[in-house]
């Protein structure tokens, strides 16, 4: 029986190169150009497809900008709440934290670039990332026995919402060892009778 799995598998490769090079293009002109000067027509032109090609990847010119940063809130919510079993939720961060600085791309580096002509992007990014890590700070009250809107995760969340942020947005100067070293610091500070892991998700398989 004759199946369309390897036309299948072409064709998602070939949505998959399109996709990117609708990014790659429209980063590039954000970047040069800035994102309110830069039209669907001029990405569709540069990535050579249509505009209705463009508009049906990415259906607003904002969801476009903020794929990637996006894309990586949702790879951070999903590291948090699916963390491997005897990790606690500051495991499950500088895990992730390692995994995404290890292996980003030219295309991370392109949106980064994105990001510095155009900061009111990186102002929703850096927003949609805080809810991500809102979500990590309820995670993280339950393992220490506090209520979500208390002091302690709260200082948590905005601390650690911070140090995502500047990390992932500066890769080339991100000290993850000096980062999680804080954050466990303040950890240990405002729970200092329910922290407490040996783990070391870098050194993991």
């Amino acid at each position: 029986m004759v199946t369309d799995g390897p036309r299948d598998g072409l064709r998602e490769r070939s949505k998959a190169r399109r996709r990117e090079a609708i990014l790659r293009s429209a980063y590039l002109l954000f970047a040069e150009r800035g994102f309110e000067a830069t039209t669907i027509a001029d990405i569709a032109e540069a990535a050579e497809v249509s505009p209705r090609t463009v508009t049906l990847y990415f259906p607003s010119k904002l969801e476009l900008a903020l794929a990637r940063s996006d894309a990586l809130a949702e790879r951070l919510g999903t590291a948090l709440r699916e963390r491997r079993e005897g990790w606690l939720t500051l495991d499950a961060l500088e895990h992730w934290l390692r995994e995404e600085i290890t292996h980003r791309s030219d295309l991370d580096d392109l949106s980064e670039r994105m990001f510095e002509l155009n900061p009111q992007l990186k102002a929703v990014s850096n927003g949609r990332l805080a809810e991500v890590v809102q979500e990590g700070a309820r995670l993280f009250a339950k393992e220490n026995g506090s209520a979500p809107d208390a002091f302690g995760p709260r200082m948590m969340a905005a601390t650690a919402a911070t140090i995502v942020a500047e990390l992932c947005h500066d890769p080339a100067n991100a000290d993850v060892d000096g980062a999680m070293a804080f954050l466990r610091a303040g950890a240990a500070t405002l729970f200092p009778a329910t922290l407490g892991t040996d783990a070391v998700p870098g050194a993991a398989d």
